[in-house]
């Protein structure tokens, strides 16, 4: 895929869009486990950054990223973006996996602490997000992100709200 066809919105390969409905129609955690075993395509999130889901659990997602250079910042490292983006993501599907049919999140706020730098030498990385907490209308988790040798690289947390779908209005098109 060239640069042109992801401004031209292309999507990455492996990944695809499913409808509001679709994903609201059904449980969080059957949708990341459809996900997770190929039977829905991946969000073109992770084909863009290179993670994928490789664990759904009840309150518990891990997300295994590649950190390659094309990632990099302007100092010789991974950009803390792409380490958000992996924190933000499993935490995120954390909650989500305590959906019912119906329901729908938003990631209110996230925090992140950077603990070790990571590199294309890293090696892959594993964004392990935990919910701690899940109520009617807020949800919160934590998450590492790990090396091989469960290093810890960054650390965050998270507080997402959770909405009847009937409310999303049109958040569902974006």
């Amino acid at each position: 895929m060239s640069a042109n066809d992801e401004r031209n919105g292309e999507l990455p390969p492996g990944t695809g869009l499913l409808s509001f409905a679709d994903v609201t129609s059904q449980t969080g955690i059957d949708l990341l486990s459809a996900i997770r075993d190929g039977r829905v395509p991946h969000p073109p999130i992770t084909g863009v950054l290179d993670f994928r889901f490789t664990v759904i659990e009840p309150g518990r997602v891990v997300l295994t990223g590649y950190p390659a250079r094309r990632f990099y910042n302007p100092i010789g490292t991974v950009h803390g973006g792409w380490i958000s983006t992996l924190l933000d993501s499993c935490m995120g599907c954390a909650v989500h996996t305590t959906l019912k049919s119906g329901e729908a999140y938003t990631s209110l706020e996230i925090k992140v602490n950077f603990v070790k730098a990571v590199t294309d030498l890293t090696g892959p990385v594993r964004g392990v997000g935990r919910l701690t907490s899940r109520g009617r209308r807020v949800g919160t988790a934590e998450g590492q992100l790990l090396d091989a040798n469960d290093t810890v690289l960054a650390l965050g947390t998270t507080t997402c709200l959770i909405f009847p779908a009937t409310e999303a209005g049109s958040r569902s098109s974006r």
